[in-house]
């Protein structure tokens, strides 16, 4: 679809957190209120996942200017998994750019779940979007570097730099998903099949399981989604890790696709731009204010945090952030009417 975005500036219109002290009080409450919550199981599909303490919970939110708000768990370090998707694909669109990225992996969520291979069939091979399974694998098949293992120190730095820190490999999650990645290898052979993978499919499966087995903690993944949130400039580090123009591009694959099959109900109730990973992080993104991050590792069906999607409710309502949401303006001062002004409302 072409649109008429040719030399347009681009305006940015976003709002403010409210004051330090009521953040602090939100997140607080954000972890009350969702550390009752026992539903949901912990992921068993990765046999190394299945160990994980049902029990974990963390909640944090990291302001633009790098304030940073933390309650429970925030600090314990779990594998990131799907999570990575959006920072890999962020990073991609950096380097090669908006049009190339949205040709060849896709902008549209599939409606199906994220290890779907029928939907690569449904749609002629292509992948169409970015954060489920097929299309991440395609969009680290992008990543530039001469090999596979130079690919994946692109990857590991890129994240790193989003963090603010340095990132390292959780090794036994890492052969627990090599062990049993069956599926993931045959996708990319099928995108192989497709035109869709120029390089060696399997070694791109091994980086992209690398990626995914990423230590982070929700005070990262909150930093992370912080950059994302604040035109790509780390609120920690103050680099700028990627353009504000592949913020944008993010955050709206992020609000399409970024909860797979459920995420349409994740906008309805939340309103905001996030990812979600099967070891019970979830990345959600305020534009202009800053990024929540959470960390329970019982899931839902889907495959996201309960605890985590509760306190994430809770933050977008309590703090202002829902994207959607509005409110009737105010009188003018003058007393002035909508007809004084020559408009109808």
């Amino acid at each position: 679809m072409e649109l008429d975005t040719q030399d347009v500036e681009q305006r940015v219109s976003t709002g403010a957190l409210p004051g330090w002290d009521a953040v602090e009080e939100h997140v607080a409450a954000a972890y009350e209120r969702s550390r009752g919550a026992t539903g949901g199981v912990v992921a068993d599909y990765i046999p190394e996942l299945a160990a994980a303490d049902p029990d974990l919970f963390g909640v944090c939110v990291v302001e633009t200017d790098g304030a940073v708000h933390a309650a429970g768990d925030a600090a314990v370090p779990f594998s990131i998994q799907s999570i990575s998707k959006a920072f890999v694909y962020a990073l991609v669109c950096d380097a090669l750019g908006h049009e190339v990225v949205r040709d060849r992996i896709g902008v549209n969520n599939t409606g199906l779940a994220f290890n779907s291979v029928i939907a690569i069939e449904l749609n002629d091979g292509h992948p169409m979007n970015p954060m489920v399974n097929a299309g991440a694998i395609a969009t680290t098949a992008l990543m530039p570097g001469g090999s596979p293992e130079a690919q994946w120190h692109v990857v590991q730095d890129g994240l790193s730099r989003f963090a603010g820190r340095p990132l390292e490999l959780d090794e036994v999650v890492y052969a627990s998903e090599a062990a049993t990645n069956h599926r993931n290898r045959a996708i990319a052979r099928l995108l192989e099949s497709y035109g869709r993978v120029d390089v060696d499919p399997l070694a791109v499966v091994d980086v992209y399981t690398r990626q995914c087995a990423l230590l982070v903690t929700a005070e990262d993944l909150a930093v992370m989604g912080a950059t994302l949130a604040d035109g790509g400039v780390n609120p920690v580090t103050g680099e700028q890790v990627v353009s504000q123009e592949v913020c944008r591009d993010t955050l709206a694959v992020l609000a399409s696709t970024g909860l797979y099959e459920r995420s349409g109900e994740w906008l309805f109730e939340i309103g905001l731009p996030g990812k979600s990973g099967v070891a019970g992080g979830i990345v959600t993104v305020a534009p202009g204010k800053g990024g929540i991050g959470v960390f329970s590792p019982r899931l839902d069906p889907a495959g996201n945090s309960v605890r985590g999607q509760r306190a994430t409710a809770y933050l977008s309502r309590a703090l202002g952030l829902n994207i959607f949401a509005s409110a009737a303006h105010d009188a003018p001062p003058d007393g002035s009417t909508d007809g004084d002004r020559g408009g109808a409302r």
